[in-house]
């Protein structure tokens, strides 16, 4: 499986460990991100429209290559199965500031690579005591912010007609039912830095998300770097649930 995504740092972290625990599955994936920190799908779209080269280009989660890429020399280079579409962590919630930026892009995928399922990335709500600039934009607010991600997650997806990967949904629901993850009362944040992910359960978990949304394949607890065994359990079986419905 071929999958190209055209995202920012928040697909930065989705793509860091998905090669490495499909590897683990046994599981051929080769992932392609093209991103900027903090691009918004109107960035995309204007890069898209004026071959922009200005995307830092990852491979398999690996280190950025040097040479700046545009999005056609990236999109046209290769046969891709899956193409990943996403806003802005800030302006995620808000839908307003997804067309009609969202419908140009998921027309343009489509015209390149028609074979492609297109997918959004629903991202996740800041953590709670987050001083990203955004998060005023939800009252400071988590839960607002959250299920105002998912509305306009939901309106993305019929707008474009595409699936939804659920990384936003897995980290809420880790932060309300795992204990280690209940911050308020003083269990680990899934952010680093209040607003990407941890580069241990987080990423973990959204990376385990993708691999389950797109291969279909029932997450399943395998040891993995230097993580607890036990909340692996718990993340996997939060991540079945979301994807597959109880």
């Amino acid at each position: 499986m071929k999958i190209l995504s055209i995202g920012n740092s928040f697909s930065a972290d989705a793509h860091a460990y998905l090669h490495k625990l499909a590897e683990q599955r046994g599981i051929e994936i080769s992932t392609v991100n093209l991103a900027i920190g903090g691009c918004s799908l109107e960035a995309h779209y204007n890069n898209m429209a004026d071959n922009n080269k200005n995307y830092l280009l990852s491979i398999n989660g690996g280190d950025w290559e040097k040479e700046l890429v545009t999005i056609k020399e990236i999109i046209e280079s290769d046969s891709f199965d899956v193409v990943t579409l996403q806003q802005v962590s800030h302006f995620s919630g808000m839908y307003e500031t997804y067309e009609p930026y969202l419908s140009q892009l998921a027309d343009y995928v489509r015209k390149c690579q028609p074979d492609a399922r297109l997918y959004f990335h629903s991202t996740w709500a800041y953590e709670i005591d987050s001083d990203h600039f955004g998060f005023a934009n939800y009252e400071n607010n988590q839960e607002k912010m959250f299920n105002s991600i998912c509305d306009a997650s939901e309106i993305a997806r019929e707008q474009i007609n595409a699936e939804i990967i659920p990384s936003g949904k897995v980290i809420q629901k880790m932060r309300e039912c795992i204990s280690a993850f209940d911050y308020k009362n003083g269990g680990q944040s899934l952010c680093c830095d209040g607003f990407h992910m941890s580069h241990t359960y987080g990423r973990y978990a959204v990376a385990l998300t993708w691999l389950t949304t797109l291969t279909g394949k029932r997450a399943e607890p395998l040891p993995f770097m230097e993580l607890d065994n036990h909340i692996i359990l718990q993340i996997c079986q939060i991540v079945n649930d979301i994807t597959f419905g109880k």
